[in-house]
């Protein structure tokens, strides 16, 4: 696990950086604080391993925080500013991120950080994923999903009991899913592998849904079918 601190004085900023580490089973978030003070009290070895912190801070800003931390932990920095990139840099930080931050580029600079930290890149030991939906997190464990469907700016999650909505993007969500337990069939589908109850030519059967498989994906998608059956 990477032991995540977020320190910036915009709340809406660490309420999504926040969303993107409970998507991530690798990450653990420490404690999320617009009091740059109060996190330096959680800035050492012992508490953090990353630090998302953002430059322009009234209290302390971003650069004399990174002078008192002292390159104990590494540090990611977000900021709606590139010109303090090149004085970021020359303490070493991990990476820069501009806002708006999107997931993508969020997983790329963990990814980053994890490489630092001699930590595997994609740490997956979880069982579960948390979606935002209805304006609350909700958690959803790996063995009750069926499969994903995408639609435009929306996923809907289908399990066993029930469907789930969330404002995301099926291509997010496969980021942070086990390749061993999901598996793209289509531009709009993600499966839960162990579910699947039969492939048909161009289509996937899990219980009463059938599923298309798309030509993009189809040879991918059979190749590592055949994988896992011959293992």
């Amino acid at each position: 696990m990477i032991r995540c601190l977020l320190v910036d004085d915009e709340p809406w900023a660490l309420e999504l950086l926040t969303s993107y580490i409970s998507r991530l089973p690798s990450l653990e978030l420490v404690a999320a604080t617009t009091k740059p003070l109060e996190a330096l009290m959680l800035a050492n070895p012992e508490k953090t391993d990353l630090i998302f912190l953002d430059i322009q801070m009234p209290e302390l800003n971003g650069i004399k925080f990174m002078q008192a931390v002292n390159q104990q932990c590494k540090v990611i920095i977000t900021s709606a500013y590139a010109e303090y990139a090149v004085e970021g840099f020359e303490h070493n930080v991990t990476d820069y991120l501009l806002k708006p931050i999107s997931f993508e580029r969020f997983c790329k600079a963990v990814q980053k950080a994890a490489g630092q930290l001699s930590l595997p890149e994609t740490t997956n030991t979880a069982s579960h994923i948390f979606v935002k939906t209805d304006n609350k997190l909700v958690k959803v464990d790996f063995d009750e999903i069926l499969y994903l469907e995408g639609a435009r700016d929306y996923v809907f999650i289908h399990t066993r009991k029930d469907k789930l909505i969330t404002l995301d993007s099926l291509k997010n969500l496969e980021d942070v899913l086990p390749s061993s337990l999901f598996a793209r069939i289509h531009k709009s589908f993600i499966v839960a592998v162990d579910k699947i109850d039969a492939i048909e030519k161009s289509r996937v059967v899990i219980g009463e849904h059938f599923l298309p498989i798309g030509e993009i994906h189809k040879s991918e998608f059979l190749a590592s079918i055949n994988k896992s059956r011959n293992s």
